[in-house]
């Protein structure tokens, strides 16, 4: 389990490693590596590999939004039935059940923010288990999944002098 875990951290930071660097800096058998990462992508211990991008770079000007839903849960089913309604929406990136205030945290993507008010208003509000919501739209992303956007390469340290 502790080579499973170290395997994971090492390809959580970089999908791209192959099985064979990943046995180099492990200091294990390729092919022993390589049957492991089939097996976790087989028990869904590894869902899929994604890529970070900056869409800033390439003039995307896209938009996200962070949205707080307080829902009635359903009796027997809990909050897993209106959780899977919503994330079956394809402008759905991501459905967080919440400790606290709201129940469901939803994270949205749109071209603008017409597209997030109208899926709010026209999909999400509309579920019959659906209380209210909270809509937070992201100004600037600084950091996501451990990446740095737009990091100052400038050396901060204070000069030294004699």
């Amino acid at each position: 389990m502790e080579l499973k875990k170290k395997i994971l951290e090492l390809m959580e930071h970089d999908a791209r490693l192959s099985a064979k660097n990943i046995a180099i800096m492990l200091d294990e058998e390729e092919v022993k590596i390589q049957n492991i990462i089939t097996g976790m992508e087989q028990d869904k211990t590894i869902i899929g590999y994604n890529t970070i991008i900056n869409w800033e770079n390439i003039g995307n000007d896209g938009v996200s939004a962070m949205i707080d839903v307080k829902v009635t849960p359903e009796r027997e089913l809990g909050f897993n039935k209106i959780a899977e309604r919503i994330y079956r929406f394809p402008e759905v990136r991501c459905v967080y059940l919440m400790s606290g205030t709201y129940d469901l945290s939803v994270v949205v993507d749109g071209r603008n923010m017409k597209d997030i008010a109208r899926f709010v208003s026209h999909k999400l509000s509309t579920l019959e288990n659906v209380q209210s919501t909270v809509t937070h739209f992201v100004l600037k992303r600084y950091k996501q999944d451990h990446f740095i956007f737009d990091e100052d390469e400038t050396d901060k340290r204070l000069a030294v002098t004699l």
